[in-house]
């Protein structure tokens, strides 16, 4: 059998995986190389170093340094976009006639450059980005950063057409791929759920004694879930409520010392994370943006006890079965009430590697990757 190259143009140096985005990519090159696949990575450098660890599932990896700056920032392409361009990226990826996987709008400068336009071009879906930005700029309260969420915004939503140039679009969740499927009606656009760094449920059975949030907390939709739930759903109950995550922000600290029942772990090591996650009773999870897939809503279902979402959360995940659901404040509190009184049972954990394995496992969507493209 002839090998199978893949060309990966990455928006970031995916490692360490330990945010969003490059977690899909990491692990995608893990379970790609493990089918055999011949992975060519390109990188985008700008805030993380090169790793020698990459070459251990490709077998070549090249990066290029991101155009930050005025010029990138004044053009009619949007700035994730634009400053990731290089003519060593075109020339290294004209140098042989393998399939070339595009990831996030991000990496999609050269997708319709005519140079490439014989060879076969999969689009990476991890977010709507005109949405997501969208929602960053409702949520932001600094003047000059909404400016440039909502600039942003409608940069991408005109340049999202660039897609028709994609052969193949692989969509991290099933909303997401009918919102593609309506714009890009012609084309071949897939659901394909993110990778990540789970193989198994571990989930403890029995129960536990608080209820969880955690994320990123210097991105400004966490910080406002986080102000949510303190302000709105354990402000009058007894359930204590741990805040773990990245650089909580001054504010939120000053709020949570209000409140007897709630508590905040400042940039908890992966260890401690994992620990949060494992013996919470509820892991709660609230977001105010129902784009892509959150990888901490598969985290907290392979490792954790009883998951409590909004609708939101779900986003055409296929995972509804998995999680307790509620929206608006007396719902939350109810639902909380209610989980904190029960044990997390051998059934619980039966449901969750079915459904899991089935649409979840790396391995499987893998394959499915391969047969898809190649």
């Amino acid at each position: 059998m002839l090998d199978k190259h893949l060309h990966i143009i990455s928006f970031n140096v995916p490692y360490p995986p330990n945010y969003g985005g490059v977690i899909d990519v990491f692990y995608k090159l893990k379970a790609l190389h493990r089918e055999g696949v011949k992975i060519h990575l390109h990188c985008f450098k700008y805030d993380r170093a090169t790793s020698e660890k990459l070459l251990k599932y490709c077998i070549t990896v090249n990066y290029y340094d991101r155009k930050t700056g005025f010029l990138s920032a004044v053009s009619t392409k949007p700035y994730i976009v634009s400053s990731r361009r290089s003519e060593e990226l075109i020339t290294n990826l004209l140098k042989d006639n393998h399939p070339i996987l595009f990831e996030g709008l991000h990496s999609c400068y050269y997708i319709d450059d005519k140079r490439l336009q014989s060879r076969k071009k999969i689009y990476r879906e991890s977010n709507i980005e005109h949405l997501y930005y969208y929602n960053l700029f409702k949520v932001e309260k600094k003047i000059t950063s909404k400016l440039y969420f909502l600039s942003a915004s409608f940069k991408l939503k005109i340049y999202e057409k660039i897609l028709r140039h994609a052969s193949l679009m692989l969509v991290v969740s099933q909303k997401d791929t009918e919102y593609l499927q309506s714009r890009f009606p012609a084309g071949d656009i897939r659901f394909l759920p993110s990778f990540h760094a789970n193989t198994e449920v571990s989930s403890l059975n029995g129960i536990g004694n608080y209820a969880l949030y955690h994320g990123n907390l210097t991105v400004a939709e966490n910080d406002k879930a986080a102000h949510y739930l303190i302000e709105e759903v354990f402000n009058d109950i007894d359930t204590k409520l741990i805040i773990a995550g990245l650089s909580p922000q001054e504010h939120l600290k000053r709020l949570a010392g209000n409140y007897p029942n709630v508590k905040i772990v400042v940039t908890p090591t992966d260890e401690e994370m994992f620990n949060l996650i494992k013996n919470a009773q509820v892991n709660i999870l609230v977001t105010f943006q129902a784009t892509g897939l959150k990888l901490k809503l598969l985290n907290t279902l392979y490792n954790g006890r009883f998951t409590l979402v909004n609708t939101q959360m779900l986003n055409g995940t296929r995972l509804n079965d998995l999680c307790v659901i509620a929206d608006g404040k007396q719902e939350f509190k109810k639902a909380l009430d209610d989980l904190s009184k029960k044990k997390f049972t051998k059934e619980n954990i039966k449901l969750r590697k079915e459904t899991l394995n089935r649409f979840y496992s790396n391995e499987t969507n893998a394959k499915k990757l391969i047969e898809y493209v190649f």
